[in-house]
């Protein structure tokens, strides 16, 4: 089916690992701060950044937890497969929220392994061991915005 389905124009060329990582860092910051996903991400080959609204300045150690987990991740070498469904029916846990006005009416969604699942027509690797180092080069915090940022690189 997907190879004869027309899907949403795409306006971007991403790098596949540092772009299955930020689907990873996503679901690692979801689940150990109950925070949404990534409202502001930059992934690019050299250098990354994502940022979240939390509930507060993580520490030192919750900083270091999110690298360690994200290379657990990457070690596991969790397969990343694909799922095409309609986008009025999308599974439990799933949201559709950031889905264009215009998104097709048949989405693609990728998984990684049992960890993440989300709407994306980007390019992935095959399975997270592909993805390379996960490195994270440094963290901001925004009291007023309660916002908290993460640069990162990926290094093959």
């Amino acid at each position: 089916m997907a190879d004869d389905y027309i899907f949403n124009e795409h306006n971007k060329e991403e790098y596949p690992p540092a772009h299955t990582a930020e689907h990873l860092l996503n679901q690692v910051m979801v689940r150990m701060f109950g925070c949404e996903r990534s409202y502001n991400a930059h992934i690019e080959r050299k250098k990354s950044k994502m940022s979240f609204h939390i509930d507060h300045k993580p520490s030192r150690q919750e900083e270091r937890d999110i690298e360690r987990e994200m290379l657990r991740l990457i070690a596991d070498d969790l397969p990343v497969t694909f799922e095409y469904v309609d986008r009025y029916h999308l599974p439990d846990g799933v949201s559709g929220d950031r889905l264009p006005s215009d998104a097709s009416d048949t989405v693609r969604l990728v998984r990684i392994g049992d960890f993440d699942v989300c709407p994306c027509i980007g390019r992935h690797v095959r399975s997270t061991g592909q993805i390379g180092r996960f490195e994270m080069l440094g963290t901001n915090w925004d009291e007023q915005e309660r916002s908290f940022r993460i640069r990162f690189k990926i290094v093959s």
